[in-house]
């Protein structure tokens, strides 16, 4: 399972480490893909295997369902680690991300997790804080 928060550093070659806990459950590689409020969202094989079905299930009428296709498989990237640990991100997904330098890498469950540019998490997890009461309350309808 992918849990906890670890900051670590881009270099000016987009290669960033991924913590070590991470790496021991993801095997020789594993898919990367832009995803919503400007950030990354990393999956194990098994996990984009399912997510990417679903995504291509979505009916191609709907103008929504082919714009976040579009969005989401036309940004996806099959990485690998070097022998640091680390994995090389394209230009185009550290841009979205605004990956400069500091980044915020944290677990989602199962089978992914999420890489930030850590000025956008820390402005996103004080946004979250703020009104975290007012969010676990309408989570009553989803079954939590």
């Amino acid at each position: 399972m992918f849990m906890g928060t670890y900051q670590h550093t881009i270099d000016t070659k987009n290669r960033l480490i991924i913590p070590a806990k991470f790496r021991n459950q993801l095997g020789d590689s594993f898919v990367v893909t832009r995803w919503m409020e400007h950030s990354i969202r990393a999956y194990t094989q098994e996990g984009w295997d399912a997510f990417s079905k679903q995504v291509r299930a979505l009916p191609e009428t709907n103008a929504k369902a082919r714009q976040f296709k579009r969005f989401v498989l036309g940004g996806a990237q099959e990485v690998e680690f070097d022998k640091q640990g680390r994995i090389t991100l394209t230009k185009s997904l550290c841009e979205y991300a605004q990956l400069e330098k500091e980044t915020t890498v944290f677990g989602l469950g199962e089978d992914s997790f999420e890489i930030w540019s850590t000025a956008n998490w820390q402005a996103y997890e004080e946004n979250v804080a703020e009104n975290f009461d007012d969010i676990a309350d309408g989570l009553d309808d989803l079954g939590i």
